[in-house]
């Protein structure tokens, strides 16, 4: 809201807010789809100073941050922000702001934030999106610290602030190849749960799921990997297939290395047998002393080191996925030009790292170049060292081979494609990094004397989504097509239960229709973790955390979870979206009056999130006889099921009236009826005593589930009048 614009007055000193409370919703909750940070803050005095009565404010607010007067806002338009802060708003929403500028600076997407006043009066609560909890709390403290200083007219290094939130981000978000495919992911509308603190992420769910670890797959043999690691083996096997490589041999020692040199023939290139990204890595080597130097210094970046015969021309690396090429990138010789002035260090520092695509870390297409090792011995065999001054005009090599960071995917030749794809092939790779050398990779490898160097497992993929030069290629996406062809999405059925009463019950009459379809179902609701028939623990840990346990777990082929109203305030959702979400009531529950939601238009901002996730092929199964409930019916994305006991209620009447389905009891007698086709399901006197005992609308909403996962009528009444507990002694709850 806006602030009235009042004369300025000289506000108390000095000026802030306190941080009253954090909760970290790690899924789709009342704010958002994704994990959010939710921060309770007091602004105290500063209720009464909104930001365009603070004399100077917003100008010095302006001064430490410039770009964020352009955010989006209410407006919806360009500069809003800065439309609300010269208005007036209030300092929670300045907070808000802050913290998504210092993520965004420091390279995370974040983009999203609420700030809401609760029913105490200068207490609000802020939110924003944030994928890691210790992020998003760094984030905020910096926030926090920058609105302060500026309040007071103090100073503050933001820069300093964006590097350290960065270096939290490094260290804890995932790299960017992997970031790639998860996005690419998100795109396609596949789940993704991230398995540890590195790389390893699932992509889709329970039986459906495949795992990544950067570019390596659940079908990435094992067997393969080590093969591309042994780069000796890997040439014999690719020589046997036709595959043209150089010759070369295992060189125990540096004399050894000569001597392997003088029977390939001059000039050789020495590298380490299971070196990575050029490290080590010494070309076009002709003298003894050359050689036997490189050996020593391939030992210390390999195990082994190999010498084989030197291939005239660019190095490249080619992507391939699948059993098809998807990318391809040249490398990238670094020289430097004596100005007669400066030493090689200088040189390199201001010809070749003052590039802003260099660095050090995985956003930079190019590397910085240090010299050492390698790019020492290059200037030793040229005559120089890093203090040397080359003449005015004299080109210095630096470095022969390492980035690939020129795209020419466009430039393969079909023959050249072929090849590459064949030595994936014969390494048995899904997803390998092709490393070959040739002057012209728009000709035939033979014509050429082209060759294959090495085959990689795992290969980075940042050389083409963020390429020097060139087209970025969207290699993500071939890789999704790769692992879920024909547009599957590596999701389950899931069905959602919401509400405060009889939940429990619902959630364990639902599981059982769905074992009766075929499934092998998973279950977390408050009675425990349940695979099948087979409890596999009591609820001991939170509802989010037992719920992500069944969908890591490769044998839930469908899943049903309940979540109650507390959770899904403070926790979230454990799965993204639901193919059936059902509300049973918007009753209060003890635990909301402490969150500062005790009316029913809080309990509908919680519960709507059931209904919100629901897909758009999905149904919302909802209570109509609540009036809360019912009011969630236009929020659905899918379909939706009406159910009350009373089949005449003024809802039912008119849901049926569009063609709709509807559930409700006719007599003794459960009925489904769209308008159109009416049919009795099945007499509640035909019931198993534990069912028949149920409330009449836990059966109905059961049944309304039934229906929207496409179960047959028959199927239904079987399921029902064969319940029977998910374990002996099970005693269900109301």
């Amino acid at each position: 809201m806006n602030a009235p614009n009042k004369d300025a007055l000289t506000p108390p000193s000095p000026l802030g807010l306190e941080i009253v409370k954090i909760t970290y919703l790690k899924g789709p909750n009342m704010w958002t789809y994704t994990e959010a940070l939710e921060a309770w803050l007091d602004l105290g005095i500063l209720e009464d100073w909104p930001s365009n009565r603070i004399p100077g404010f917003v100008d010095r607010l302006l001064a430490v941050m410039p770009s964020i007067g352009g955010h989006f806002c209410s407006p919806g338009v360009p500069n809003g922000f800065l439309m609300r802060l010269r208005e007036g708003t209030w300092m929670g929403h300045v907070l808000e702001h802050i913290v998504i500028e210092l993520l965004e600076a420091a390279g995370l997407e974040a983009g999203f934030g609420q700030t809401r006043e609760t029913i105490r009066s200068g207490l609000y609560r802020m939110v924003f999106r944030v994928p890691n909890e210790k992020i998003g709390r760094v984030a905020l403290k910096a926030g926090h610290e920058l609105l302060h200083a500026v309040l007071n007219n103090q100073p503050y290094d933001v820069a300093a602030a964006v590097d350290d939130i960065g270096d939290y981000i490094d260290g804890r978000y995932l790299g960017p190849s992997t970031a790639h495919i998860v996005k690419s992911a998100t795109l396609r509308k596949i789940p993704h749960i991230r398995l540890n603190d590195g790389n390893l992420v699932q992509l889709g769910y329970g039986a459906r799921q495949i795992r990544i670890w950067t570019a390596e797959t659940d079908l990435t043999s094992a067997i393969a990997e080590g093969i591309a690691g042994e780069k000796d083996l890997t040439k014999v096997l690719l020589k046997s297939c036709g595959v043209p490589v150089p010759k070369g041999e295992l060189a125990e020692s540096a004399q050894d290395a000569w001597r392997t040199a003088q029977d390939l023939g001059m000039p050789v290139v020495v590298k380490p047998t299971d070196g990575n990204r050029g490290r080590g890595v010494m070309v076009n080597l002709s003298q003894r002393e050359d050689i036997e130097k490189a050996w020593q210094i391939a030992k210390v970046e390999g195990s082994d080191v190999i010498v084989e015969n030197y291939i005239e021309g660019d190095e490249h690396r080619v992507l391939v996925v699948g059993g098809k090429v998807v990318a391809a990138c040249r490398g990238e010789t670094a020289w430097v030009v004596g100005d007669g002035k400066s030493s090689i260090q200088q040189l390199v520092d201001t010809q070749i790292n003052n590039d802003p695509r260099r660095g050090n870390s995985d956003i930079h297409p190019l590397e910085t170049v240090q010299i050492r090792s390698v790019v020492l011995a290059n200037l030793e065999r040229q005559g120089l060292g890093p203090d040397s001054v080359p003449d005015l005009g004299r080109r210095v090599l630096v470095s022969a081979n390492g980035n690939h960071a020129i795209d020419c995917t466009d430039d393969l030749h079909p023959e050249v494609a072929h090849i590459c794809t064949l030595a994936a092939k014969v390494v048995g790779l899904d997803i390998a990094g092709i490393d070959l050398v040739c002057r012209d990779i728009r000709q035939p490898l033979a014509g050429q004397g082209g060759a294959i160097v090495e085959v990689n497992a795992g290969p980075s993929l940042l050389m083409h989504l963020n390429p020097a030069q060139g087209q970025t290629r969207p290699v993500g996406q071939s890789i999704l097509n790769h692992l879920f062809p024909d547009d599957t999405n590596g999701s389950i059925p899931i069905v959602g239960v919401s509400g405060s009463l009889h939940s429990n019950q619902i959630s364990m009459l639902v599981a059982w229709l769905l074992q009766l379809s075929g499934h092998q179902v998973g279950l977390a609701c408050r009675d425990g973790l349940f695979v099948g028939p087979r409890k596999l623990q009591n609820l001991d840990d939170t509802v989010w955390e037992s719920g992500r346990r069944l969908l890591i777990n490769r044998n839930v082929e469908a899943a049903v979870f309940e979540t109650d109203p507390i959770t899904l305030l403070t926790e979230g959702l454990p799965y993204d979206r639901c193919q059936v979400g059902i509300v049973s009531d918007s009753l209060p529950v003890p635990g909301l009056d402490e969150h500062l939601m005790p009316e029913a238009e809080h309990r509908f901002k919680i519960l709507r999130t059931q209904v919100d996730v629901v897909l758009p092929s999905g149904v919302a199964v909802l209570n109509a006889a609540d009036a809360t409930v019912l009011d969630m019916a236009k929020l659905c994305d899918g379909d939706v099921i009406l159910y009350a006991i009373d089949g005449q209620h003024p809802a039912l009447i008119a849901h049926r009236a569009e063609g709709k389905r509807t559930v409700f009891m006719n007599d003794d007698t459960v009925v489904q009826d769209d308008g159109r086709h009416r049919f009795d399901l099945i007499l509640r006197n035909d019931l198993p005593d534990v069912v028949r005992a149920m409330p009449a609308d836990v059966l109905l909403a059961a049944v309304g589930a039934g229906l929207a996962l496409a179960l047959e009528a028959d199927t239904i009444a079987t399921g029902l009048k064969t319940f029977e507990p998910l374990h002996s002694g099970h005693k269900l709850t109301a």
